[in-house]
């Protein structure tokens, strides 16, 4: 048998402090702590506990070059420990599962932090508003109350500041102005399918293409994107759009055309948006939910291993969200942005793989209530309605 280390790998230390249940019945406060190694890979879902003697094996053991296993070596437990958990990789048919998905991973060439990062910052089933809400943590007096104040809205330095002039609003101005978070859809009230049409149109449709060479083109949209790539695809779900079946689509940015996908059964709908959410009902209402999920190999095949690129994908996706704010908000339509989602929901119900191409926010856009049941952040209150 063959084995090598997983390709990418970064070893935690975690302290973990608790407070026994008969100390405190005690009247003492004293604190337990434990403390572990953690094993963080990027083709594993968790972390993996491992010990010191693991964590020697797996220093010593090559991510690139095959290692034949001894006799000596079959004796030694952490191998096959090593092994079940997918942290050592084997050219065994029952570790084919662990190598076919750290041989992705290894060829879509991610940077190793990021791809760590990437894969443990994922949620699945996860309802983030009863987490928040079981922590008091829903409103902003209430983050007030358990957190304490938050550092200044403005970052003081000591100096004289030079005032600027103020400026002629213009009609941009207004419409920067209106722009808000909507928090309140009109659970009753359908997007006309030109809308949203146009709303494509002005923040991911390819409006020019540059054939450079047979089998490479460059698009021109209304967003910057990292290297000229941009990689974000659009993949929606309708719930109610006029002239769209409700279910699951994918955007084609060249062609400005959408493909119905096999989708749930409509009723189940409602459920899936609040899922691919987290929970945030009053997003989940939206008429058309918008993913914004980056083919990472497109733009990982310019920057290789590189650690900027990462940063790039999420820049993009900012780009592309203000521009679905502001085309929302001409129209007279709310609109809403959130990185809080489910990846593995949103990904499974799509079919995407979450290493070439995996959800990184989530958009949504519609009519807005005529009453806010909701609050929303906007000091001004001068947005749309």
């Amino acid at each position: 048998m063959r084995v090598r280390r997983c390709t990418h790998l970064l070893l935690e230390p975690r302290e973990t402090v608790s407070f026994g249940l008969q100390a405190l019945l005690r009247g003492s406060t004293e604190a337990n702590s434990t403390h572990a190694w953690l094993a963080l890979a990027g083709h594993l879902d968790g972390p993996v506990e491992i010990d010191a003697g693991q964590s020697e094996l797996l220093g010593r053991t090559s991510a690139s070059q095959w290692r034949t296993l001894s006799a000596q070596d079959m004796a030694d437990p952490r191998w096959g420990q090593l092994l079940s958990s997918g942290l050592l990789v084997g050219d065994q048919p029952e570790h084919a599962d662990h190598l076919a998905r750290d041989q992705r991973i290894k060829d879509a060439h991610w940077w190793p932090l990021s791809a760590v990062a990437h894969r443990h910052s994922r949620w699945q089933g996860v309802d983030s508003v009863s987490d928040m809400r079981g922590q008091g943590l829903d409103t902003a007096v209430g983050l007030r109350r358990r957190l304490g104040a938050p550092p200044p809205a403005v970052h003081p330095v000591e100096g004289h500041y030079q005032p600027l002039p103020n400026v002629q609003e213009s009609p941009f101005d207004a419409l920067l102005a209106a722009r808000t978070t909507c928090r309140n859809f009109d659970p009753e009230r359908a997007l006309p399918l030109p809308m949203l049409a146009q709303l494509l149109q002005r923040s991911v449709m390819a409006h020019a293409a540059l054939q450079v060479e047979q089998d490479m083109l460059i698009l021109k949209k209304n967003v910057p994107s990292g290297g000229g790539l941009h990689p974000t695809e659009v993949w929606l779900l309708v719930q109610r759009v006029e002239g769209l079946t409700p279910g699951l689509y994918h955007y084609h940015a060249l062609d400005h055309a959408l493909l119905a996908l096999p989708s749930p059964p409509v009723p189940t709908l409602p459920s899936l948006a609040r899922a691919m959410v987290s929970g945030q009902e009053w997003f989940a209402d939206a008429p058309v939910l918008i993913v914004l999920a980056p083919r990472f190999g497109r733009s990982f095949w310019k920057y290789r291993n590189h650690a900027k690129a990462y940063r790039a994908l999420t820049l993009d996706a900012g780009h592309i969200s203000q521009m679905v704010y502001l085309a929302a908000t001409e129209a007279g339509l709310g609109a809403f942005v959130t990185a809080a989602i489910n990846e593995g929901d949103v990904d499974q119900a799509f079919g995407l793989d979450g290493v070439e191409q995996g959800a990184l926010a989530i958009c949504g856009v519609g009519y807005r209530a005529l009453e806010r049941s909701t609050a929303e952040f906007d000091p001004a209150g001068r947005s749309s309605r």
